[in-house]
């Protein structure tokens, strides 16, 4: 009974944001996506993660270890995507992305931080800046034809995990005024980016419904046991495995069916994916949290 009020405790905040979103957008109220969607991830997400590892009471070797582990878990993931597509003769230009990064943004930062606090957050950002510089190069590359290593360099949530990292690695503080205005701006990022998530969500129409869910069963299987699998090979410690496992295993992120919509890939399918697996975390991420916990 206790570990069902926990989960529920780290799962309801998350899901509550979400249905703000949802039924804010359903109301016929307006609601901006890219304006809110630049401000989140061009300033506050940096100055999220910045400020959580430059925070942080971790040691420098184990967000290494971790570093390492969530490379070796999204070149395994993107393997075994990759012969799941050709295997069901699925499109890999649509397909493949999805099945490969997770919603560890929007929906991965913000349940690492309610489940393992200040901890789970230092470690989900470095899950979250492995994912966007492999999104950022091969993931636009397999939708677009062509990724781009500047582009990635030029991301300010790239540019805010280095300098982070920086920062923690000299043991280096920013002065308190400048501290506690970085610490404000990025704590409007966690709920921006769930109210956008459910915002998201109710603006999606949704194609092959029946395929999305299988997809959607078969990534979050798959997703879950191979990053508990290179967790366990990296010997991670128990927060540092649940956060790696979340991140991985999230239902797949709006910025699919974006970059599908925007690169002439089949978008209405991807939208599917993105309603069905997102749903499904109603279910999937309790569960996943009662079995890590």
């Amino acid at each position: 009974m206790n570990l069902i009020l926990t989960v529920l405790e780290i799962t309801a905040p998350v899901f509550f944001l979400a249905m703000i979103g949802f039924v804010w957008v359903k109301a016929g109220f307006e609601y901006r996506i890219r304006f809110v969607t630049q401000l989140a991830m061009n300033l506050g997400i940096p100055c999220l993660i910045f400020t959580a590892l430059m925070k942080t009471q971790i040691e420098p070797q184990a967000l290494a270890d971790l570093t390492l582990a969530s490379i070796a878990a999204y070149g395994t993931v993107t393997v075994a995507a990759y012969a799941l597509v050709k295997l069901t003769r699925l499109d890999v230009r649509t397909y493949l992305a999805p099945i490969i990064f997770g919603n560890t943004g929007n929906l991965g930062l913000p349940l690492a931080m309610f489940a393992f606090g200040e901890v789970g957050l230092s470690y989900a950002v470095v899950v979250f800046a492995v994912m966007a510089i492999w999104s950022f190069t091969f993931g636009v590359w397999l939708v677009a034809g062509g990724g781009s290593l500047l582009k990635v360099i030029k991301e300010p949530l790239v540019s805010a995990t280095l300098l982070g990292a920086l920062f923690l690695w000299q043991g280096w503080q920013t002065p308190l005024f400048l501290t506690n205005t970085l610490e404000l701006i990025g704590q409007m990022a966690i709920p921006l980016m769930l109210i956008t998530l459910g915002v998201a969500v109710a603006r999606l129409s949704p194609g092959q419904i029946g395929r999305a869910t299988w997809i959607s069963l078969v990534k979050y299987l798959l997703c879950f046991v191979l990053a508990y699998v290179i967790a366990q090979a990296f010997q991670l410690e128990p927060v540092a495995t649940a956060v790696l496992v979340i991140q991985i295993a999230t239902p797949v992120a709006v910025s699919s069916y974006l970059l599908a919509e925007k690169y002439g890939a089949d978008s209405g399918s991807v939208a599917g994916l993105v309603v069905v697996s997102t749903l499904m975390s109603i279910c999937a991420i309790p569960l996943m949290l009662a079995l890590l916990i």
